[in-house]
């Protein structure tokens, strides 16, 4: 949910009214995709995993809050902009059912035709977790209900729709996917409404569209983002864009965190030296604006920030932006003005040796339009995440980061997130054409029905 400002999109529920059974993970010939080459010699639709896609991303941390894809839906499609949020798996928009709470005018609403998914459905039972209410019969629609951190919360119905894609070896397929149509969207109490249609859930579950693509064959069960510090950047799912070096992995953490990419345990480690604060599992999630520490890890951060400033900056509490801001004799103009007065931030992943997140200041502070320099990491606990940590938008600016189900790693880079990959150019893969050069994911396709 596209909440401006602190906007957490991070711990999901999701209950949905099916019956519990799981996704039937092979598919036969005859349910693969038709598409169009643009080359020969290219990957085929019977070459499973052979492509991957890119698209832009437009957005920042500060002041809009978000970052979002624009992903076009239906036949003939429409476009939608997409909340990207790797904290929860349920992609949904806003729906013309009627719909309460919603922000977008009715012809931008997504209207059902024909399309509800069922509770006897693989892709609503395969969501449902075991315990939960189920449906009354097979053949009811399947609902659902997803709340958020933040207390935002979107209730609807399950459908299935056709998503136009454009991938790496040319073809370009529309898939028929699953996903949540809103029809009564809430939003916690201070903050604004989301300017955006709807949520792109990237979580590891098997209500993604990543997994669902994965399901059909169609790319690998990965995916990328580039996040630029300047605004804006992309996303890509498969593993095409993934460097073959210079990426730092750090293995899933085994601790039972859902469906959520964690992390851990992790040293705090402020100017080089430890904070001693140890044990930190972290949550990479892209639908936090904002990084999240636990009370004792954001005390220390705060703590020792504020001793090392030792006065030189004074504190700007007529600023409401963040919690803790600092001005200067006068107002910055970027992060790049206050920098050297903050030392880095390091994330010491200590299950194995090297594996550390570096923080500069620009991955830890914003300028707000006041001129003054905030800290953008807050205190989990007094949003009600407790003990967890969760690293925002904030901390992944100018950097690559993947996440790797199939081999269950998270990974990350420093990156040039201002322009947008060319496979030629940039992976010397002998792809057909610069991928992203066009905003257009349509272009020449098939539609493709999937059934499992």
């Amino acid at each position: 949910m596209g909440m401006k400002k602190q906007r957490i999109i991070a711990l999901t529920s999701l209950f949905f009214l099916g019956l519990f059974a799981t996704f039937r993970g092979c598919f036969s010939a005859a349910n693969q995709p038709q598409l169009t080459q643009k080359k020969k010699g290219h990957p085929t639709a019977n070459n499973r995993f052979g492509s991957s896609a890119v698209f832009a991303v437009q957005g920042n941390v500060y002041p809009l809050g978000y970052y979002y894809v624009n992903l076009k839906i239906g036949s003939p499609p429409k476009i939608y902009d997409l909340d990207i949020d790797t904290g929860s798996d349920l992609t949904w928009v806003q729906c013309d059912a009627p719909c309460s709470g919603c922000t977008k005018p009715r012809d931008r609403l997504y209207k059902p035709n024909n399309n509800v998914v069922t509770c006897v459905d693989p892709v609503c039972s395969a969501m449902h977790p075991p315990g939960s209410p189920g449906c009354k019969t097979p053949n009811e629609q399947c609902d659902y209900e997803v709340t958020y951190a933040d207390d935002g919360s979107s209730l609807g119905v399950l459908v299935k729709d056709y998503f136009p894609i454009q991938f790496t070896n040319g073809s370009n397929i529309s898939p028929r996917l699953a996903f949540g149509c809103g029809y009564n969207q809430k939003y916690s109490g201070s903050h604004s409404p989301p300017s955006t249609a709807g949520v792109l859930g990237l979580g590891n579950g098997k209500a993604s569209i990543l997994s669902q693509l994965r399901n059909v064959g169609l790319t690998r069960n990965v995916l990328g983002h580039c996040l630029s510090g300047k605004g804006g950047g992309y996303l890509f799912f498969g593993d095409d864009l993934v460097p073959s070096s210079g990426i730092v992995w750090a293995p899933f953490s085994s601790n039972s965190l859902g469906k959520h990419y964690s992390s851990g345990p992790a040293e705090l480690v402020f100017g080089g030296k430890s904070t001693g604060v140890k044990g930190l599992i972290m949550i990479f999630d892209s639908g936090s604006s904002y990084t999240y520490f636990n009370s004792q890890a954001y005390q220390a951060t705060v703590n020792l920030i504020k001793k090392d400033l030792n006065g030189k900056l004074k504190d700007a509490t007529e600023d409401k932006s963040l919690p803790i801001c600092w001005k200067g004799t006068k107002p910055f103009k970027s992060v790049g003005d206050v920098k050297t007065h903050f030392k880095p931030l390091v994330l010491s992943f200590t299950n194995a040796k090297n594996i550390q997140l570096q923080l500069a200041p620009e991955a830890y502070l914003i300028v707000t339009k006041n001129g003054n320099a905030c800290l953008g990491i807050l205190n989990g606990k007094e949003v009600g995440l407790g003990n967890l940590n969760i690293i925002g938008d904030i901390s992944m600016q100018d950097k690559m980061v993947i996440y790797d189900n199939e081999k269950q790693l998270i990974g990350w880079a420093p990156a040039n997130c201002d322009r947008l990959p060319n496979v030629d150019r940039d992976y010397n893969e002998g792809f057909c054409r610069p991928h992203a050069a066009s905003l257009d994911i349509l272009g020449e396709n098939y539609l493709a029905t999937f059934s499992s």
